[in-house]
């Protein structure tokens, strides 16, 4: 497989998290930011510029904004808007003392519209948003929430006034539909006492009303922090314990009631596993392993536009090198795409994930490297592999 960067100099340029598609409707403009230095944590003060690639264009890179609220593995949440997604972009920003959505046109740079909060996970259509707080996100997992205002939760460990909002996009109401004290309250575990409690990685259910976000907590006395997985209609409603076993990192939807995750699933192991929404903890509900002896690894998986291609990664290897692969769930074929060295950095934060992502289409995909010694946006056509396959 050929790789092609898309962007370069004179700048810097990634996207961020795998969990969003940097390309428009038409599939032929890709959003991205660039940066102007890849080795440190950025600051409170550090701007990033947002910016659209015409790739029917020789790949120009158009400027069209700048935002403080981004950090180098979620990015700003940059993405095409669902109810006009050939033109309407939105991305986080940090304005007034406070961080904001801010919507925006990509042609003209036209902003139309500034939330109250920030946006995490949106619906399908783009009108609906889920969010958390992003400050008590910097403190308790750095590098994946945003620097620059201080956590008004900060010294409550399970705050009852903190967690998961829901915002109408079209209006900017919102509210608090899940505290964190709520959350963990649900079949609370004594190693939960006196732990510091946090939500992290929110994802809405393809043409659905529900979405999937992990509760994490850690005690002083830990090294490492537990995680369990939760799924809830965007109104706080049915409230599901997916997945309750310590260890819950990288997912996705496959469909509105089936999920995809890398997670611990006592008597059996550390696997992709498919688990049933809503299925509880009986024999239906058991979650099944997807990928065994094959997907050997966590990674940052995301499904194919048609379901049939799970998307993945590796962490580096012996020779700092990370593996992209496409795995057919119903043939349990992987196909490995390249290995791509991932420059070493000093401070973990900075480090350059592939996170790897599907165009629209479902036949090219796009990640970030460093594999060439700067940090790019690469794009691969893998049309010829995925295409004809059952």
């Amino acid at each position: 497989m050929q790789a092609q960067a898309v962007t370069g100099r004179p700048g810097l340029h990634f996207f961020g998290y795998y969990d969003v598609s940097p390309w428009d409707a038409t599939d032929r403009y890709m959003l991205a930011l660039e940066v102007e230095f890849q080795d440190r944590p950025q600051t409170g003060e550090d701007y990033v510029t947002v910016g659209v690639i015409d790739t029917a264009e020789g790949n120009r890179w158009r400027a069209i904004t700048r935002t403080l609220a981004w950090n180098w593995q979620m990015g700003a949440r940059l993405q095409w808007l669902g109810c006009e997604p050939d033109r309407l972009i939105i991305y986080n920003d940090r304005r007034e003392g406070r961080f904001v959505a801010v919507v925006a046109d990509a042609f003209t740079g036209e902003q139309e519209a500034v939330l109250p909060r920030p946006i995490y996970a949106i619906n399908s259509a783009g009108t609906e948003a889920m969010t958390l707080n992003f400050s008590r996100v910097a403190r308790t997992r750095p590098g994946y929430g945003y620097v620059g205002l201080p956590d008004p939760s900060e010294g409550i460990l399970c705050p009852d006034d903190d967690g998961l909002w829901h915002m109408d996009l079209r209006t900017g109401e919102n509210e608090l539909v899940a505290s964190i004290a709520q959350v963990a309250a649900i079949e609370h575990r004594a190693d939960m006492d006196g732990a510091e409690h946090w939500f992290n990685h929110l994802l809405w259910a393809p043409h659905s009303d529900r979405f999937i976000f992990l509760h994490r907590w850690k005690r002083p006395q830990d090294r490492a922090w537990f995680t369990r997985l939760f799924t809830a209609r965007c109104d706080g409603a049915d409230l599901c314990l997916v997945a309750d076993d310590d260890v819950v990192s990288h997912f996705d939807w496959r469909d509105p009631k089936h999920i995809l995750a890398w997670a611990r699933v006592e008597g059996l192991g550390d696997y992709y596993f498919l688990f049933t929404d809503l299925a509880g903890k009986g024999a239906a509900g058991a979650p099944k392993i997807v990928g065994k002896g094959v997907l050997t690894c966590d990674g940052h998986c995301s499904y194919s536009p048609d379901r049939r291609w799970i998307l993945t990664d590796t962490y580096p290897d012996a020779e700092k090198k990370r593996t992209l692969i496409l795995f057919h769930e119903k043939q349990e074929e992987r196909v490995d795409l390249g290995k791509f060295y991932s420059m070493p950095t000093e401070d973990i934060q900075c480090r350059c994930d592939l996170h790897p992502r599907w165009n629209r289409a479902g036949t090219r995909i796009c990640f970030d490297s460093t594999h060439e010694q700067e940090r790019q946006v690469y794009v691969a056509d893998v049309s010829a592999i995925v295409q004809g396959k059952d």
